[in-house]
């Protein structure tokens, strides 16, 4: 390892979970931390004193203040292309130009909804937002997580370029009452323009007046939505410097500020915001993102640990690990540092996770009985989210404290197939409700700890060359046909396509 600080800590000892909290009486009140309606507990990892002390050298040889400030400042972070990174901006927080630029855009979005709810665009119903990556991931999540009852309009979010998911969202509305919300920061995105193709010629074949009349473009490309089509009047844009997996904040969440309104969208905001403050403002030995980020570069980095899961008690959470795949993988999924020269050790792990008590009966066997260490984090809410019986939602609680537990505890037993080794660390995030401001924070909290991560292994979370080959190779095989590609290709091409 060339770098000292992570030498240092490869090189202490570790020690088992159990006989960690036996040794150390006050381990809660230093590894417990809250922030608003969010509740930290790194106390069931392998975190210690010294590994704290360690990393703290670490981010201090990292520079991650300084790092911090450039981002907060909107230096141009994204070295490889040269940008800023001001998603905080959207929320308030950063520099004051891109502050105010975004509150300006942030107007324009609210006067757009205003007009909508006014039925100046016709009576509207259902909201069809097409986009894909995070101009899809971050409006489904928020939709999903926080609609319920309170939907003011049926919303689908499609993104795969796969006929069938735009089919059935088409086959579920009335054509005469959709607003379809175009979200690519490009406007170029080949599969987002594929698909709104053919949701206005799904349009036109229904007979609704003026199609193009009922298209909003959500991009930082206006100029390419008035080529295709779109009118001025109904083009939201957002600045280049807020990155994809970064923009529900901005017009991207068009489609959740909508149906959910516009108090909603702003509590989000404001949650989010009052995290970034957190990130930017509090000491690193008390700064909840990156002691999140020491635990996942210990188990990654010094452990070797090759995956991270996640497990929502909450079914408003259903679709977190889907949307943290892409913030976590797409971010940190890197082999080069900022200087481009090589990693030294392995950078993001796999982030895969699923739902509880339905992921128990599923993978839960691996985690507690399986050769692979994986470190595990639970989030579950206080509150519930239905209205039956409170046995629900204490079951749901109850299992997911007892997984948490189980899985440090272990258990002996003569018969080895059913001993648990235990020692096998989790963090629980226990949230007061799922609620905007709760959500916009947990949120906001995840993207900053991707950053934390970044810097401690000193490469650039912002950029993703790494979807572009592929997309290359497929532009080609469409512009000059299946050539010059491996026999293996060349067949599969040939079966499936007849080329």
């Amino acid at each position: 390892m060339s770098s000292p600080a992570l030498a240092a800590l490869a090189a202490l000892p570790q020690a088992e979970l159990k006989t960690i909290f036996e040794s150390d009486p006050d381990r809660l009140s230093k590894l417990v931390l809250s922030h608003g309606p969010l509740r930290f507990d790194w106390s069931k990892t392998h975190l210690t004193n010294d590994l704290v002390d360690g990393f703290l050298k670490l981010a201090q040889e990292q520079d991650f203040t300084g790092r911090r400030e450039a981002l907060f400042a909107g230096a141009a972070v994204n070295n490889t292309e040269g940008r800023a990174a001001e998603h905080t901006a959207q929320r308030g927080v950063g520099n004051a130009d891109s502050v105010a630029l975004a509150k300006a855009l942030h107007n324009r979005t609210r006067a757009l909804i205003d007009a909508i709810e006014a039925e100046a665009l016709g009576p509207i119903r259902h909201i069809l937002h097409i986009g894909i990556g995070g101009s899809a991931l971050g409006p489904d999540l928020i939709v999903d997580a926080l609609g319920g009852d309170g939907m003011r309009y049926d919303v689908a979010i499609v993104s795969n370029v796969d006929g069938t998911a735009l089919e059935k969202a088409m086959d579920a509305f009335d054509p005469d009452a959709t607003l379809i919300a175009i979200a690519s920061k490009t406007f170029t995105t080949s599969e987002t323009m594929l698909n709104a193709a053919s949701a206005i010629n799904w349009m036109v074949e229904a007979g609704v007046e003026d199609p193009y009349g009922k298209i909003i473009a959500l991009t930082a490309a206006p100029e390419k939505a008035m080529e295709w089509g779109v009118d001025e009047t109904r083009i939201l844009p957002f600045p280049e410097s807020v990155g994809g997996r970064y923009s529900l904040w901005s017009s991207i969440g068009f489609p959740a500020a909508l149906a959910l309104g516009w108090d909603a969208f702003e509590s989000l905001l404001e949650g989010a915001a009052a995290m970034d403050r957190h990130f930017q403002l509090t000491d690193p030995r008390e700064n909840i993102p990156l002691i999140a980020a020491f635990v996942d570069q210990y188990y990654a980095r010094i452990l070797g640990c090759e995956t991270r899961a996640l497990f929502a008690y909450d079914e408003r959470l259903a679709l977190l690990p889907s949307y943290l795949q892409q913030l976590e993988m797409e971010s940190n999924g890197k082999s080069v540092k900022l200087d481009g020269s090589p990693v030294d050790g392995p950078t993001a792990p796999i982030t895969w996770g699923g739902v509880g008590t339905d992921a128990q009966h599923a993978v839960f066997q691996l985690l507690h009985q399986g050769t692979i260490l994986t470190p595990v984090e639970f989030i579950a809410s206080i509150e519930p989210g239905n209205a039956l019986d409170p046995a629900h939602h204490r079951a749901l609680l109850v299992n997911c404290f007892a997984q948490g537990a189980a899985l440090m505890r272990g258990k002996d037993n003569e018969d080895p197939a059913r001993a648990y080794a235990g020692n096998r660390p989790s963090t629980t995030i226990l949230m007061d409700d799922v609620n905007p401001e709760a959500l916009g924070a947990l949120i906001a909290f995840y993207e900053h700890r991707t950053f934390a991560n970044a810097v401690l292994m000193g490469i650039n979370p912002y950029d993703q060359f790494g979807v572009e080959l592929g997309k290359e190779i497929a532009k080609s095989i469409e512009a000059n046909g299946p050539t010059g590609f491996d026999p293996s290709t060349m067949a599969l091409i040939e079966i499936a396509l007849g080329e």
